[in-house]
């Protein structure tokens, strides 16, 4: 049996059709690649300096700011129900690449510290936590953390909430 392939050659009209359609396609591409990176960048910013985090960067991100610079083994240290140093390890990579972490050579070692300083991080955080569950009052928050006191609030310490009250009246806050 004889068969024999014959290839059809494009014309210039097919061609020009294919690059246009190609080209349209491109477009779209880089319009929904524009789309995603606008709502990732406003994800960023609607999230703080510490934005989205799993649970486990979260973790060695506490670790983190209960000491630093630290060591992989000192970060591991410091975390209730460590994983394996490997995952550890791995979370500072990612933690590093979503610009959390940045890490410094000492020796044959890296040591790590938090990208973003721990006042920034924690007025950070407790912002979000106000708007999250306090409709962004920080009036029904201080009522709810002095809820949690279960009554142990010193004298002095009462004093010191007080004139923090006071500061934030003569500030107009």
């Amino acid at each position: 049996m004889d068969v024999t392939c014959t290839t059809r050659r494009e014309s210039p009209l097919d061609r020009q059709q294919r690059e246009v359609l190609e080209f349209q396609q491109l477009l779209i591409f880089q319009h929904f690649n524009g789309i995603f990176e606008h709502r990732r960048e406003v994800d960023r910013v609607k999230t703080g300096p510490l934005g989205n985090l799993s649970k486990r960067e979260r973790q060695v991100m506490s670790a983190l700011y209960a000491g630093y610079p630290a060591t992989v083994n000192e970060v591991l240290d410091r975390m209730t129900d460590p994983p394996s140093y490997s995952s550890v390890r791995a979370t500072l990579r990612v933690l590093e690449e979503k610009g959390q972490v940045r890490h410094d050579p000492e020796g044959r070692r890296y040591v790590y510290s938090p990208a973003v300083r721990g006042d920034s991080a924690r007025k950070a955080a407790l912002k979000e936590v106000v708007r999250t569950f306090f409709d962004g009052s920080a009036e029904r928050a201080a009522a709810a953390l002095l809820g949690l006191s279960d009554g142990k609030l010193t004298p002095e310490r009462l004093e010191q909430l007080a004139e923090a009250v006071e500061q934030a009246r003569k500030e107009g806050r």
